[in-house]
């Protein structure tokens, strides 16, 4: 697995490797890790998604669907904490996939990141899931 210094302004080429890490800060901010289960990319985003790491994470989604992902798995047990700029970034790879009939899943969340989706009514528009293992199932 490779780590990305985001901050030294590496360019995200995600054709070469499917297993990698974004580090945003020093201080790790936020990770992110790709990984391939058959045809779906597992991301797993640990730390905190807020208006510091949304932008790199827009980025990564984007790139993702670019490539042809049409299955992503959100994983978010090491999501400390998820702000409206994150649940933007969410909503914005949940419509461009829900255009080419693909889907966006969430699980493993923390107790209050899973509020923060219940209060802003993400839970309506993303299948959220206790476990990777639910979550895989009939994906």
């Amino acid at each position: 697995m490779n780590i990305l210094d985001v901050n030294k302004g590496v360019d995200l080429d995600l054709s070469d490797d499917a297993s990698y890490a974004i580090e945003t800060t020093t201080e790790r901010a936020m990770d992110i890790t790709v990984d391939e289960v058959g045809d779906i990319r597992v991301v797993r985003i640990a730390g905190n998604l807020d208006t510091q790491t949304s932008p790199v994470t827009q980025e990564q989604l984007t790139q993702l669907i670019q490539d042809g992902a049409t299955k992503i798995l959100l994983d978010f047990e090491k999501l400390n904490y998820i702000s409206s700029s994150g649940l933007r970034v969410l909503l914005v790879a949940h419509k461009r996939l829900e255009g080419n009939s693909g889907q966006v899943r969430i699980c493993n969340p923390n107790t209050m990141v899973r509020e923060v989706f219940d209060t802003s009514g993400f839970s309506e528009i993303f299948s959220v899931y206790g476990s990777q293992a639910e979550a895989l199932d009939g994906f």
